[in-house]
């Protein structure tokens, strides 16, 4: 057991089952969807990507905060997550980077968090019955008056979520990855192309790789208007990850629709690429339980990489109305559609997350083949 203040906190589920556990991070209540996440490292990352806004997410490793937190692993300005489940948190953590532990962290940010209780059985509910709402409660803590609440609450199917993480206003990047992190010598490429990074909810490590591949990288809002993104006469478009349901980004589908039409090279991840399938006609459907961890494989014609991955949506394979459009990976756990590229449109997006930040660095190369088919394209217009 963790040695923190022994705060009775309760989880309930929107089925009515109950959990009781132990409080860390912030008192009050808390309403989201319960996922979980089977990464073993990088819990810093999960709460601050803004693609778990409006989700109380499971930590399936035991042990959480063991490092503490720091400022160079944040995703994002703040946590996005609703809510944090785990077996066990360490209040005290130890390793030479740290300047907060992770209790004192969703503390300040008045993110609330439940221990003690059997993640184990927790996961293996969710992976029976789906991911479904849930509430964390150290006020409430009769199941039943709990329950009335958790069922008022909206599902996630549905929802647009980007309008809550996407920037205010347009910005330029221009960070790389750490010196400390990089596993290049040096940036590839040298000439620099200007990127418009259309912002569903993105990642610093995202935009932190584009820079690193010599990007010059501007951030638009996620409705910003296709003229005024094609305005900065930009090399590449780029489509971020985000949260919700990407069906309900209709402004952000319409968006790529036109932007389609300037045959400008465009990647995207995640939520990007719900976006871009979406925008050429595909549908999407809500998985049962998602796919959120380090070690998800992916692959094609006897390629695989392993991946790390965030998403609770697909898009639908028999649902490409487009014969140029073709499937480069599938997730070899379940076989739902991973990756996408047009046979004649520069065009290509996979559904998981090659920056890692946390996870493994096989999908990398796919910044390359961005900067490549930018490349290919001003080449062509000389």
């Amino acid at each position: 057991m963790s040695p923190l203040a022994p705060q009775p906190a309760l989880l309930v589920l929107a089925d009515g089952t109950a959990y009781s556990g132990w409080s860390f991070g912030a008192v009050g209540t808390t309403i989201g969807e319960v996922v979980f996440n089977t990464g073993m490292t990088g819990y810093q990352e999960v709460l601050t990507d803004p693609s778990y806004r409006g989700q109380i997410v499971t930590f399936t490793y035991p042990e959480l905060g063991n490092t503490g937190v720091n400022p160079e692993d944040e995703e994002s300005a703040q946590p996005h997550v609703a809510g944090a489940i785990a077996r066990n948190v360490c209040d005290r953590p130890s390793n030479w980077r740290s300047t907060q532990s992770l209790p004192d962290y969703l503390a300040q940010h008045r993110i609330p968090g439940i221990y003690g209780i059997d993640t184990r059985a927790l996961t293996r509910k969710i992976r029976a019955s789906g991911a479904m709402n849930g509430a964390i409660s150290t006020e409430m803590l009769d199941p039943a008056e709990l329950l009335i609440k958790v069922q008022k609450a909206p599902s996630m199917a549905g929802q647009n979520l980007v309008r809550d993480v996407t920037t205010p206003s347009i910005f330029e990047w221009s960070e790389p990855t750490s010196a400390m992190w990089e596993f290049r010598a040096s940036p590839i490429e040298e000439q620099q192309f200007t990127v418009v990074a259309v912002d569903f909810g993105v990642k610093r490590n995202i935009l932190r790789r584009l820079a690193s591949y010599g990007c010059r990288v501007i951030v638009v809002p996620a409705d910003t208007p296709p003229e005024t993104i094609l305005s900065y006469k930009p090399d590449g478009i780029f489509l971020s990850n985000g949260p919700g349901d990407p069906a309900a980004v209709t402004e952000g589908i319409a968006s790529v629709k036109a932007l389609l039409e300037a045959q400008t090279p465009v990647f995207g991840i995640c939520m990007g690429h719900q976006i871009l399938g979406l925008s050429l006609g595909a549908e999407t459907f809500k998985l049962k339980f998602g796919h959120r961890g380090l070690n998800q494989p992916c692959g094609l014609s006897q390629k695989i990489e392993i991946t790390s991955q965030n998403h609770g949506f697909a898009i639908t394979a028999e649902s490409l109305p487009d014969a140029n459009v073709e499937i480069t990976h599938l997730n070899l756990n379940d076989r739902t559609v991973a990756g996408l590229r047009h046979k004649t449109l520069p065009l290509f997006s996979v559904q998981y997350h090659p920056e890692a930040s946390p996870g493994p660095h096989d999908a990398d190369y796919l910044f390359e083949q961005f900067v490549q088919s930018m490349r290919q394209r001003r080449q062509a217009a000389v």
